[in-house]
């Protein structure tokens, strides 16, 4: 074997393994986020739980308390205007809920910025 053999030989083995180098450590980025955006979702998820119930309580109570106070003389109007308050209210929740599931943002946006800067490092 002659020493350009040799070299291209050489240099082909660093190219391979400065990629696996850098596909090692983006795996390990990504994984790193998935873990991250797992437990952020737990939290969440828990959270949003535990304010539903709490909230689901409060409502039962001051919708009680709204109805004892306006039951001997607007009794009628009490209930309408809770029945109007709770629809105003679903509106706006699920047109929050629509715009937070439409949402664009990437939850994996530093394993993209570091794969688009190598991708740079790489072109000419």
């Amino acid at each position: 074997m002659d020493n350009d053999a040799i070299g291209t030989s050489a240099s082909g083995r660093r190219l391979g393994a400065a990629a696996l180098g850098l596909l090692h450590s983006h795996i390990e980025l990504f994984g790193i986020e998935l873990q991250e955006q797992k437990g952020r979702t737990l939290r969440l998820l828990l959270f949003a739980g535990l304010a539903l119930v709490f909230a689901l309580l409060l409502l039962s109570a001051l919708s009680g308390l709204v109805l004892v106070l306006l039951w001997d003389s607007y009794r009628l109007a009490g209930i309408v205007g809770l029945c109007v308050f709770y629809s105003l209210a679903a509106v706006f929740c699920a047109l929050r809920l629509k715009a937070a599931v439409f949402d664009e943002s990437s939850p994996f946006s530093a394993t993209l910025e570091e794969l688009a800067k190598d991708r740079e490092r790489l072109l000419p």
